[in-house]
């Protein structure tokens, strides 16, 4: 054998690998530059837990993703999306995915990366606290399914080798024991903590991490300077005092081996606001914390799920009952993790059910809250609402329905009188030839409250009564008819808070009707020469000399000046 040409084509071979690795950007930089980021959440993670086809994107109630979602959030400034995606349901009994599940997810994938995102793809719900997930931080299952879950990111791998720098690939989600423990390993275990066992859950954590980049580093192309994500025991974040093992997720955390600059980790969050300030002294310490156990291993940190827990008991959230404490955290959430040099990817909310499908936003607020905290006050995005984007919302009551009632869902979830006093109902029309009425279901089947809609007035509202509904639980709020077909159109519907403020609700079929939408078309892009054209104005009606970016009212038709 010619050493000397052996040892000369090895030397091309590593310069050839430092050159590309020089030119794809660290795991740090593209922290960096992902800015704020953006779940999106129980869509092609959704699952039955039994082998499915594509409709399993929506079988937790999201419509199927469209690319003018992605460029809706690029526009709101969003740089970054996580897609988390599960993989059991569309395997086969040798680990070979589906193809028209890989094409989808490559589909979805290409929306992010087309509208100038970042994207993280992952293996989520494989992992998780239930007999149908597969992977679990235990070692013996480590040895039953390293071959599986490698030929898994083989697949993937392969799939994606050729795509750039914007996409990440996070090995696993929130991997549990075999005691199914949050916080720490065997935290669910009857005595609270066994060290042996503990001990093996983290070998078995590092075990997945080390196979995972194996697999993705040899499968070659971009594949070998990829930026890779890796998250701890549970994606367990260590915040806390209360237990002595808490921070243990992120000490037996281990940097794989053969690994130094495109190694990311994660971690998830979702912390009481309930007293602001001890909220924001808590994140930033559980910032010192991350930075001296993960961020010592020379890798950067991703809050790859974060929000506030909502946990009120009654059915409604931080933003319904607690919203300016929610963005002022939200904000300096955004603010110091920032200056930290750690990524953040907001769980869920800002849009969400129907108002994907348009798209648009139900949670404008907050996601204006968010990228002006990373971008700064000055910033400029677009944020459409449902009222942007949709004429009317066409309310049809089937005659052929065999039922005595047919009903609308004007609020489908519980809520209570003690944050909330009245519902009101705006429609565009007035109903066309049938009666309706607001009902409210109480306590129980037998305490209902209900109230004719006006046949005057587009505006109605319906004042809570708690005598008659027997306590201060709602479980539901409809818009009934017993008078056979016929239709009306609904603007939107509006719970009030004690306080005065409102809370626009999602419309959706009870039973015995149908929705449908009619969107706004013409919403297209102008230049600010156009401005001289004629005169533009508004959502409110109020004349602009000089448009920034925003949609805008211009010759009767709406436009997004970009």
């Amino acid at each position: 054998m010619d050493y000397k040409r052996l040892l000369t084509i090895s030397m091309i071979a590593a310069s050839v690998t430092t050159m590309q690795a020089q030119s794809f950007e660290t795991a740090q930089e593209a922290v960096t530059n992902m800015g704020v980021g953006w779940n999106l959440g129980n869509t092609l993670d959704a699952n039955n837990g039994a082998a499915q086809g594509l409709e399993s994107e929506t079988c937790w109630g999201q419509p199927k993703t469209k690319p003018e979602l992605m460029t809706m959030m690029k526009e709101a400034g969003f740089g970054a999306i996580r897609v988390p995606v599960t993989w059991f349901n569309h395997m086969d009994k040798d680990g070979k995915v589906d193809e028209a599940w890989m094409k989808r997810v490559h589909e979805v994938v290409d929306y992010v990366i087309d509208a100038g995102l970042y994207c993280i793809i992952n293996v989520h719900h494989d992992t998780g606290d239930g007999s149908v997930h597969w992977l679990h931080a235990n070692m013996s299952v480590y040895n039953d399914t390293k071959e599986r879950y490698g030929y898994l990111w083989q697949q993937i791998a392969e799939e994606f080798k050729d795509y750039g720098e914007k996409l990440l690939f996070e090995s696993y989600n929130e991997m549990l024991d075999k005691y199914n423990s949050w916080c720490f390993a065997t935290f669910g275990s009857p005595s609270k903590y066994i060290a042996e066992d503990a001990a093996d859950a983290y070998e078995a954590i590092n075990s997945y991490a080390q196979s995972f980049v194996n697999v993705v580093r040899a499968s070659g192309g971009n594949n070998a300077q990829r930026n890779l994500v890796l998250n701890t025991y549970g994606a367990c974040n260590g915040a806390g005092t209360w237990n002595s093992h808490l921070q243990d997720p992120l000490k037996e955390m281990k940097m794989p081996e053969g690994e130094s600059n495109h190694i990311a980790f994660e971690v998830h969050n979702y912390p009481s606001i309930s007293n602001l300030s001890n909220a924001k002294k808590e994140l930033d310490q559980n910032i010192k914390d991350l930075q001296s156990t993960l961020g010592a291993l020379g890798a950067p940190v991703i809050y790859g799920e974060w929000g506030t827990s909502s946990a009120n008991g009654d059915g409604t959230s931080d933003y319904d009952n607690n919203r300016t404490n929610m963005i002022d955290f939200l904000q300096y959430y955004v603010k110091q993790t920032k200056a930290a040099g750690m990524g953040t990817f907001y769980w869920m909310g800002l849009t969400d059910a129907t108002n994907r499908d348009y798209p648009c936003f139900s949670q404008p607020d907050l996601a204006e809250a968010l990228t002006k905290a990373w971008h700064g006050d000055d910033f400029k995005g677009i944020y459409p609402t449902k009222q942007d984007v949709i004429g009317n919302v066409d309310i049809i009551y089937n005659v052929d329905y065999k039922g005595d009632w047919q009903e609308l869902n004007l609020c489908g979830s519980a809520v209570s009188t003690n944050n909330f006093k009245s519902i009101r109902l705006e429609m565009y029309e007035l109903p066309a030839g049938i009666t309706l009425q607001f009902k409210v279901y109480g306590s129980d089947d037998n305490h209902i409250q209900s109230e004719a809609i006006s046949t005057t007035d587009l505006n109605s509202s319906l004042v809570f009564d708690e005598s008659i509904l027997g306590g201060k639980t709602i479980k539901r709020i409809t818009l009934q008819t017993q008078s056979g077909a016929g239709s009306c159109k609904v603007k939107r519907a509006v719970l009030i808070k004690n306080d005065g403020t409102e809370v626009e609700q999602e419309l959706s079929v009870f039973w015995g009707c149908s929705i449908s939408s009619e969107t706004i078309t013409g919403i297209t892009a102008i230049q600010r020469s156009d401005a001289g054209t004629g005169t533009i104005y508004s959502l409110s009606g109020q004349r602009v000399s000089s448009p920034a970016k925003g949609i805008y009212i211009w010759n009767g038709r709406k436009y997004i000046m970009k």
